[in-house]
């Protein structure tokens, strides 16, 4: 076996570089004679601009022009649209206003962009947007998702007077009534699950050039969808062909889906660069990225789960309100979660279920998917919701889940809301994540916890999430070079997940290559010709198949030049670790020898055709399943409501493991956001100003190193056969299990102080206040 094959914990090639500072990330990119470009952003959640005077700052030193909306108008830029075919509960047609680039009329949150400048350098255009001057009419504005249909709500947009965009459902609503109508027991509760931001490393940027010799735009942006940024551009911002418009997106200081495609930043330093003849180029800061960008999260569960006598389930329903903000700029403001809620019905047999999901418009960003999107608020739900019950119906929650869940000879299973599970080992999962985390030592450990005056608790759950969907097919090219070196050109887009690394190994696993003979490129649209991006942990089960595929096809070529140098048939030679060989004989040519013959005429076959470059676009057959279960412990401070995370133990199915330590390291950030979401992080806006509150670290509250514990990881594979690698994707599935594994131990700690629930995310205050209402309440009672 290859130290560099599939299954191989290999490091990562390409850390060395980032590592010395080497790294090509979007501030590193700078062109002769740029210009820099800043926004003048809405200070108001909802106001009417009455005027807007920029003259000042037109005159102002450095300046070399102030767009308003007006001037975007008056240009032509188009807007994108979401297409999908929803509607509203009423049965008309889905509300689903567009995002102007620029707001001339109505603002409708804080950071709706007004106004942009443009100056020789960044301090002039900062200097210069102090000078610009809005009149605003401030209105009543809503942010909170449970306040936007609530009688007398203010409307976000006077024509859709009630804030309901559109709605979806899936599942049997009558079957599904009908069973929980006729349940022995009926658990019912309501789950907020608060707004977060992604919070990369790295913030947005964007530089825009135009080239008028060859009437050609070239975008360069830290956005995960290249080719599909690229389109957009072209087709409904420009109104170009793509052949005119170039996007290049390299190094990415961390994605989780809010990079995702298109940002009004994007169009507007194109446009102002082809109207300016003058690179145009706009980073964000640190204290602008909450205004500026898209979130994550933010809705509302309602969800019953229902019961027979023996505590089988036999119906859950899910009424969900999910705020999508202020505008639907494109079908990915309603991605989330609304295309992934399927998983709601977790591991388990439950045989009747509904869904349905109502997306209501406020004032605020507009939300997108951000790591899991759909899939972690999928799984808080059920997870939440059978501690509960087995906390009500007092059993054990352990022995709840096990009866109730797929065994493994149930499956391949079709849920009743979507979701076609084909294969995993969910019991075992469990019962191999108990034993990791020692849960048979919890009750001591539990009961040293308490003579130190702590509270300690256990939480527990089992997750799956719907990744790799078959939407979209993927591309990769293998484009070998006359010395028998080969570049590797992939349709997916790294930001810090390993990418060069992994496919590599899936490169030298089929082919032999040494990866130091590889050169990796994605994210140009110019030398990729294809790609769909990178999201949903689709990169290694799509890309990679894409890449088995290329990689077939060099195999099928290379055989026939093979059999021509050792003057056999076609059909007698054989490849594996590297070379041809003739059957039955030690005859052999390498790879990299017949990759250099493929460029000389003279070693080819008479009217061959030379070369050996080949390419493969893969469509998934069936989306992919990855699951595992999640054990955590906290500590929890009575008198002060401080959490401390103790323990904390994974057993993951992502099928395959193309590479161990690269998947731990995924599983780490995954659970660390949803630490994240539960003890700290919160977009919150002043519920009457609607004003920001959670702009800069000092309010958004991060989890830093000491917030977390150490990890045990295991890995479970079950490969599932609806792709050549066998792979299920593992970039959101840290977070999918971290969310309700971590509130749950935070409920399980405080429970037997009378605590029902405890306000996401779960800080000292929120835990504070919960013992309290609940000490005050036993009081009473």
């Amino acid at each position: 076996m290859s130290k560099y094959g599939i299954g191989q914990p290999v490091l990562r090639f390409e850390d060395p570089r980032l590592l010395r500072g080497q790294g090509r990330y979007i501030n590193d990119v700078n062109l002769p004679g740029q210009a820099y470009a800043v926004f003048v952003r809405s200070p108001h959640a909802h106001a009417l601009i009455k005027s807007i005077d920029v003259e000042e700052a037109r005159k102002a030193p450095g300046v070399l022009a102030v767009y308003t909306g007006h001037d975007v108008v008056a240009d032509g830029l188009g807007m994108p649209k979401a297409n999908m075919p929803r509607k509203r509960p009423d049965g008309k047609p889905m509300y689903a206003p567009q995002r102007p680039p620029l707001v001339t009329d109505r603002v409708r949150y804080v950071g709706d962009p007004v106004v942009m400048v443009v100056a020789d350098t960044l301090a002039e255009a900062k200097d210069a947007v102090d000078l610009v001057n809005i009149d605003y009419e401030a209105l009543k504005s809503v942010t909170s998702t449970a306040d936007t249909v609530k009688p007398g709500a203010t409307a976000v947009w006077d024509d859709c007077p009630d804030n309901i965009s559109c709605f979806t459902e899936r599942g049997n609503k009558a079957a599904a009534d009908e069973a929980i109508k006729g349940a022995a027991k009926v658990i019912k509760r309501r789950y907020v699950i608060t707004r977060v931001h992604a919070q990369y490393m790295e913030p947005r940027g964007t530089l825009g050039v135009y080239d008028p010799g060859e009437d050609r735009m070239t975008l360069y942006a830290d956005v995960q969808y290249p080719h599909r940024v690229r389109n957009m551009l072209a087709q409904n911002v420009f109104k170009v062909p793509e052949s005119k418009m170039r996007v290049i997106s390299g190094d990415v200081g961390g994605g989780f889906g809010t990079k995702g495609w298109q940002y009004i930043e994007h169009r507007l330093t194109l446009w102002a660069a082809r109207k300016l003849l003058r690179p145009v180029k706009w980073t964000c800061e640190r204290s602008e990225a909450v205004m500026a960008d898209e979130h994550g999260r933010d809705n509302i569960g309602e969800i019953e789960l229902a019961l027979d006598k023996d505590n089988r389930f036999v119906a859950l329903r899910l009424n969900m309100l999910a705020n999508i903000g202020a505008y639907v700029g494109s079908d990915r403001n309603l991605l989330s979660p609304f295309g992934m809620i399927g998983t709601v019905l977790g591991v388990y047999l439950i045989p009747k279920a509904y869904i349905n999901i109502v997306g209501v418009l406020s004032n605020t960003n507009p939300t997108a998917p951000y790591r899991g999107a759909g899939r972690p608020e999928a799984i808080y739900l059920i997870e939440r919701l059978i501690d509960d019950a087995a906390r009500e119906l007092g059993v054990d929650r352990v022995e709840l889940r096990r009866k109730n869940m797929l065994a493994e000879s149930a499956l391949p299973y079709q849920s009743p809301v979507g979701p076609f599970y084909d294969c995993g080992q969910f019991e075992k999962n469990m019962d191999m994540a108990i034993k990791l985390a020692d849960v048979a030592g919890y009750a001591a450990r539990a009961e040293e916890s308490k003579k130190r005056g702590k509270l300690r608790g256990l939480g527990i759950v089992n997750a799956i999430e719907q990744a790799a969907g078959t939407a979209q097919p993927e591309y990769a090219e293998i484009r070998f070079n006359p010395s028998g070196t080969a570049a590797l050109l992939m349709g997916t887009k790294n930001q810090g997940q390993g990418h060069e690394t992994m496919f590599k190994q899936i490169l030298n696993e089929r082919l032999g290559i040494d990866p130091g003979d590889v050169q990796f490129i994605d994210g140009d649209t110019d030398r990729v010709a294809f790609g769909m991006g990178t999201n949903g942990s689709r990169s290694t089960v799509l890309g990679g198949s894409a890449l088995y595929g290329a990689a077939e096809k060099v195999i099928a070529k290379g055989k026939r030049i093979a059999g021509h140098i050792l003057e056999a048939g076609e059909q007698d030679i054989q490849f594996a670790e590297g070379a041809f060989r003739i059957a039955g004989t030690d005859k052999s040519v390498s790879l990299k020898q017949v990759a250099m013959a493929a460029f000389n005429p003279t070693k080819l076959p008479k009217g061959f055709e030379g070369g050996l470059y080949e390419n493969a676009t893969y469509l998934g057959e069936k989306d992919t399943y990855p699951n595992g279960c999640h054990i955590c412990e906290v500590e929890v401070d009575p008198d002060t409501g401080e959490v401390k995370l103790d323990r904390y133990a994974v057993v993951d199915d992502v099928g395959t493991v193309m590479n161990p330590t690269g998947l731990k390291g995924q599983i780490h950030g995954g659970v660390a956001q949803g630490v994240g979401q539960i003890l700290s992080e919160q977009v919150v806006w002043d519920r009457e100003s609607g004003q920001l509150l959670t702009a800069s670290f000092l309010d958004y509250a991060m989890p830093r190193a000491d917030t977390m514990c150490s990890m045990e990881i295991k890995s479970n594979p079950v490969p599932t056969k609806y792709n050549p690698l066998g792979a299920k994707g593992a970039g959101e599935a840290g977070t999918v299990g971290a969310m309700p594994a971590v509130m749950n131990a935070v409920l399980d700690a405080v429970a037997p102080l009378g605590v029902r629930d405890v306000a996401m995310p779960a800080t000292a205050q929120n835990v504070w206040r919960a013992i309290q209402q609940a000490t005050k309440q036993g009081a009473v009672g």
